[in-house]
């Protein structure tokens, strides 16, 4: 990105900046692409005079974006996350064997490219919900990246009950202009290692490629998850084979099961070819 010289800066107009303060101090020139981008990368260090300020600045940066046709998901992702001084608790994560959710939202990239700055309160939207379910289930929120969610449970019908509280809540949704908002939802059970306030380890891996195979609207899990809900899963709710997968990226194939419950659609393409190919065996 060339640097502003002085004079180079007094002649840009005030539009050519996301921020200005009351006292006239121009911050965060967005005059072209590679100044978006700085930007962006350099938001959160800026001191607003208020929240006000701060929104409106966001609100002036984001249409520049979109103007250059950049697409920020993650710097989006990061606005929406408590700033520093937030009192939100973070619950304490269970540890041993755990059941991980994953969701994905379909075709977020267009969705963005659609609406631009709207799209943060679809995200937002998205988001309240898969809290709630996830909270109403007894599970906790591991993290949220882009249009990604992960979420924990102590046990997997607990993860399958979480799964269909945000289907359902979404099919049921009226989204503005009649656009379809689309979930995938991955679960895997497993014994992740528990660091600095996340999971790490092949269970996780494991998790994330469920999710990528799955289409928009349904739930997988896998042969671990099915072998841990036998017997307790939620009533009204049945787990259809669907064979073994290699799951992209994982060694060890897996079968996949689907769930099916009252009030959600049944009928899938195949896993995608992104997430899962045919196995001649689970092994």
């Amino acid at each position: 990105m060339p640097t502003l010289s002085a004079r180079e800066r007094r002649e840009l107009p005030d539009r050519a900046f996301a921020y200005i303060d009351r006292k006239g101090s121009r911050r965060l020139p967005i005059n072209d692409e590679g100044h978006v981008r700085a930007a962006l990368a350099r938001f959160n260090q800026v001191q607003f005079e208020d929240d006000d300020a701060r929104a409106e600045a966001l609100k002036r940066l984001l249409l520049a974006a979109r103007k250059y046709r950049i697409v920020p998901i993650g710097f989006m992702t990061r606005q929406m996350r408590p700033r520093a001084g937030s009192s939100a608790k973070t619950p304490k994560l269970p540890t041993g064997l755990v059941t991980l959710l994953f969701t994905d939202i379909e075709a977020s990239t267009g969705l963005l490219e659609m609406l631009g700055d709207g799209y943060i309160e679809i995200l937002n939207d998205v988001r309240s919900v898969m809290r709630d379910a996830v909270g109403s289930a007894g599970g906790a929120e591991v993290d949220a990246r882009a249009d990604e969610f992960f979420a924990v449970f102590p046990r997997a019908s607990n993860a399958v009950e979480a799964a269909l509280a945000i289907q359902r809540t979404l099919r049921e949704r009226r989204w503005p202009g009649g656009i379809k908002v689309l979930v995938r939802a991955g679960i895997h059970s497993g014994t992740p290692k528990l660091t600095e306030g996340s999971y790490v380890g092949l269970a996780v891996n494991t998790a994330n490629r469920i999710c990528s195979a799955a289409n928009g609207g349904q739930i997988l899990i896998s042969d671990q998850a099915h072998e841990a809900i036998v017997g307790a899963a939620p009533a009204g709710v049945s787990l259809r084979e669907l064979g073994p997968f290699r799951l992209r990226g994982i060694a060890r194939g897996h079968v996949l099961f689907q769930v099916e419950a009252p009030g959600l659609p049944r009928t899938f393409p195949p896993p995608r070819e992104a997430g899962a190919v045919p196995a001649t065996s689970a092994s």
